[in-house]
């Protein structure tokens, strides 16, 4: 029998957090006009149930021309830099500890590293996050009220000198929150499914796709409901916390109502996590074909 392959050694960690970053930037790009539909018909309470994802982006084309649907990207490319990037180097580096004293991790232990990651993440996007939500819902406020930020370091500097630094961090146990189910969902089914079919589909970009859509489906609908809370925690100037609106959304609108944008929502994370994860898979592969493991010693 031949001798088995040299197992890759371990990608440094640093490099981890670069990879998962620009993994997140670079989807971000193609998604993101499905991200600022989704916050739209978030905010929008009870008049959502009238709204749909053709009405909302015709009234964005309307009013603020084909250019409004990537209002707020440089938030959303800082939230990727910083969230992103903590969030899938955590795991990655996690997956790496974790792996050598307890063997390849089971479903159960990935979604507890993927909960883990997603908390860290969280904790130091939250700014981001914050920026992100005002600026993508600045479109649907009357002129008068819209904040008009320039962008994410206007956002970030008016935000912190106007309401206090404190107020960057507002909102920061819903995003946790929906971040511990984010990650927990999308990170161990993502890498349950790619184990799952990589016997009956070969690796490669086939296996990456549907591992990300099973990944994507089974995301959305776990984490909508905490995702719909978080968005309107961090768009109130008023400091509700998240147990109240949560009662609120049930009390007015309907328990069906946490569930309000799901198509947008799973047209935005769907082709997000699609795009992640095969950027990521790419930029590993890149990684590992540039820096190969040394030869066996004789």
């Amino acid at each position: 029998m031949g001798k088995e392959p040299p197992k890759p050694p371990p990608i440094p960690g640093y490099i981890n957090f670069l990879i998962g970053g620009s993994s997140g930037m670079m989807a971000i790009c193609v998604v993101q006009p499905f991200d600022l539909v989704k916050t739209r018909m978030q905010l929008q309470g009870k008049a959502a149930k009238k709204e749909t994802l053709y009405s909302v982006g015709k009234e964005i084309i309307r009013c603020e021309g084909y250019r409004g649907f990537y209002t707020g990207l440089s938030a959303a490319l800082f939230r990727q830099a910083t969230y992103t990037t903590a969030r899938l180097g955590s795991f990655n580096v996690l997956t790496d500890y974790y792996t050598p004293s307890y063997g390849v991790p089971t479903f159960g232990a990935k979604l507890m590293l993927g909960v883990l990651a997603g908390a860290i993440g969280a904790t130091i996007g939250n700014p981001a996050e914050v920026a992100l939500i005002r600026m993508t819902a600045d479109g649907r406020l009357p002129k008068a009220r819209r904040r008009n930020y320039k962008h994410i370091f206007n956002a970030l500097g008016r935000i912190a000198s106007e309401e206090g630094v404190l107020a960057l961090w507002r909102g920061v146990a819903a995003t946790v929150t929906r971040a511990m189910v984010v990650n927990g969902a999308q990170l161990g089914t993502y890498t349950q499914a790619r184990e799952m079919l990589l016997p009956s589909l070969g690796d490669g970009m086939f296996l990456h796709f549907c591992s990300s859509m099973i990944s994507g489906l089974v995301t959305t609908w776990a984490s909508l409901p905490v995702d719909i809370v978080k968005t309107r925690v961090q768009n109130s100037t008023s400091g509700e916390g998240q147990l109240k609106v949560f009662a609120n959304v049930i009390r007015n609108e309907g328990l069906l109502a946490l569930w309000s944008g799901f198509l947008p929502t799973f047209g935005k994370l769907g082709p997000h996590t699609v795009f992640t994860f095969i950027f990521m898979e790419q930029l590993i592969a890149l990684y590992r074909k540039l820096n190969p493991p040394p030869p066996p010693k004789k």
